[in-house]
């Protein structure tokens, strides 16, 4: 497939798009990102990668993170983990409170706020240091030794994460998290302010493309466990709108309030889109646009 040229037409077919939607306001270092941009990457299954528009360009990659921190828990921790949080979409706002009452401080799935939090709980305890576990996972899989921590964007979340400290107070209180609560949200806020490009992130993601294995040939996750995530990606990836992703785009993928996203083809290709303009669920509009384009062109889906 000649992966250039189709990314080519899909810029091509939505720049009428790029620069809708609204940058993630309630983080200031987010809201101050120029909303006109847009890029694309395509990496295949030999880690060659395909661009276009602003696909080498650093953007903050927010809840993407989660999908790395999770497949390192359950390489590490193993399949424990789902016995502290759920695979189920929510259909609530990803920072909400409501069901972790309901439901005896266990968060629906690991992609929302509170699931995220018992994940990188998991791994702090499993690792002793989450944040750098994860850093250095990034840097090796996606080949850029030079990705780094935002400190303007964690300092950012930190001021505006009562949210979030909220949420892992509640779940402490159930016992779900192991940690002390304010070291952990260090980690959880140092870990979304990573900081990669489409292409760092269509790299990094390829373990998930070859069902488990990583860049170097060893194996990180079993096929059973590359599934799982992918599936959760599938359901629960794109916050309260999973449904809506699945119908026009058909592929597992996880979305960031930077502007990007990740997408998976099981056995082709890992696919990354960057536009910070975002509809009401925290999407990027020419994100899920040039994903569906690109699906809609190629045929290929998970269906």
């Amino acid at each position: 497939m000649d992966y250039q040229a189709l990314l080519e037409q899909i810029a091509a077919d939505i720049a009428p798009l790029v620069g809708s939607g609204t940058p993630a306001e309630y983080i200031p270092a987010l809201a101050a990102v120029e909303p006109a941009q847009f890029g694309m990457a395509v990496a295949d299954l030999e880690g060659n990668v395909f661009g276009v528009g602003d696909w080498q360009v650093p953007f903050s990659a927010q809840s993407i993170t989660k999908v790395f921190a999770l497949a390192l828990a359950l390489a590490e921790g193993g399949d424990g983990l789902w016995e502290r949080v759920g695979r189920e979409p929510s259909g609530n706002p990803f920072n909400s409170l409501v069901q972790l009452e309901y439901e005896n401080g266990i968060p629906r799935n690991p992609f929302i706020n509170a699931g995220a939090l018992v994940v990188t709980d998991r791994l702090q305890t499993l690792t002793g240091d989450a944040s750098s576990e994860l850093l250095d996972f990034l840097r090796a899989e996606s080949g850029n030794p030079g990705l780094a921590f935002d400190a303007e964007v964690a300092a950012s979340e930190q001021e505006h994460g009562d949210r979030n400290a909220a949420v892992a107070h509640f779940m402490a209180s159930y016992g779900n998290i192991d940690n002390p609560v304010p070291a952990l949200l260090d980690h959880y806020f140092w870990q979304c302010s990573i900081e990669m490009s489409c292409a760092d992130l269509a790299r990094a993601g390829l373990f998930l493309a070859r069902h488990g294995l990583r860049a170097d040939g060893s194996r990180l996750l079993t096929r059973s466990e590359a599934k799982q995530i992918n599936a959760v990606m599938l359901t629960c990836g794109t916050y309260d709108a999973a449904g809506e992703f699945a119908y026009r785009v058909g592929l597992p993928g996880k979305s960031g309030v930077g502007g990007g996203i990740v997408a998976v083809v099981p056995g082709q290709c890992v696919l990354a889109v960057w536009s910070p303009g975002l509809d009401p669920h925290g999407n990027s509009v020419a994100g899920v646009a040039a994903l569906d384009r690109f699906t809609t062109l190629t045929g290929l889906s998970v269906f």
